[in-house]
């Protein structure tokens, strides 16, 4: 199953490499950089949760309002790559399982609350829409994650999909209000940084059913299961982890290479879209003019 996620993933990165093209402006590239490199420093602080379990900031829904759905979606799968290639935090086999849930399913999801009510003039609509694509970006998520689990025939009993549906919720939860509190926190410094939802005309409508379908299909398969009984995530479950815990100044040091190579990938990232953007720009002008 994860080689077919696999396969799904490689052309979903070129479809959403053409539309965050659109949205990505030599102005914005900077943005890119400090947006990838904070949700991935912010990954890397764990917060408890209760039963023994603690989870992290995913940021799907953070990136998707102030750098729209797409280019959230691919500074996304920048981090995702990082963590499993440099970082052996994932895995590589299970890299286009994580971008399809996290990257992809997850920002989307993140995002359609706000896409639905955040143009509201009020200030209450909309911090519940935020607060709202915080947390449904974690349950879709996990809905999926722990859903492909189960097809791939880990075990796993009753009480421990009941333990992991309020874990995952209390993260959602946990989710929701610290992009709630980035958002406001951004818009105070510069309200410019944060995206106002996409025109209803978009193609925004079409997504949120896919969403719709996909939600409902994970769900139907996972039954009741919206929660991690883990550490991280899953991987308690998968029972991954272990070895000598290495030091705090060792983590320190890989956890701020970690944060410059991200600031410096999606910065990269944001140079190719808006470079790729300009060529486009240029060619139809060209043929504008030699039409003309």
């Amino acid at each position: 199953m994860w080689v077919t996620f696999d396969a799904l993933a490689v052309p979903a990165i070129g479809v959403m490499a053409r539309r965050a093209r659109r949205d990505v402006e030599d102005r914005q590239i900077p943005l890119l950089g400090v947006m990838g490199a904070f949700v991935f420093a912010a990954q890397m602080i764990n917060f408890p949760v209760g039963a023994g379990t603690s989870g992290h900031l995913v940021g799907g829904t953070l990136l998707a309002i102030v750098l729209g759905p797409w280019a959230a979606a691919l500074v996304m799968t920048a981090i995702l790559a990082m963590q499993a290639f440099l970082f052996q935090d994932g895995g590589i086999l299970a890299l286009g399982t994580n971008i399809c849930n996290m990257a992809i399913v997850g920002v989307f999801a993140g995002y359609l609350p706000y896409f639905l009510w955040g143009r509201s003039s009020s200030k209450a609509p909309r911090s519940a829409a935020i607060f709202a694509g915080g947390v449904l970006s974690v349950l879709v998520s996990a809905a999926l994650a722990l859903s492909q689990l189960l097809i791939s025939g880990v075990p796993m009993p009753r009480r421990l999909l009941l333990i992991s549906m309020a874990v995952f919720f209390a993260s959602a939860l946990i989710e929701g209000a610290i992009t709630l509190a980035s958002i406001r926190a951004i818009e105070r410094l510069n309200p410019l940084w944060v995206r106002a939802p996409a025109e209803r005309s978009s193609r925004a409508p079409v997504l949120a059913v896919i969403l719709a379908v996909i939600l409902g299909a994970a769900l139907a398969v996972a039954g009741v299961l919206l929660a991690s009984n883990s550490p991280d995530g899953i991987e308690q479950i998968l029972a991954t982890r272990g070895g000598i815990e290495p030091s705090w100044m060792r983590r320190a040091l890989v956890s701020l290479a970690g944060i410059a190579a991200a600031f410096a990938v999606c910065v990269v990232v944001g140079k190719m879209l808006a470079r790729r953007q300009r060529s486009v720009i240029e060619t139809a002008k060209q043929v504008g003019a030699g039409s003309a």
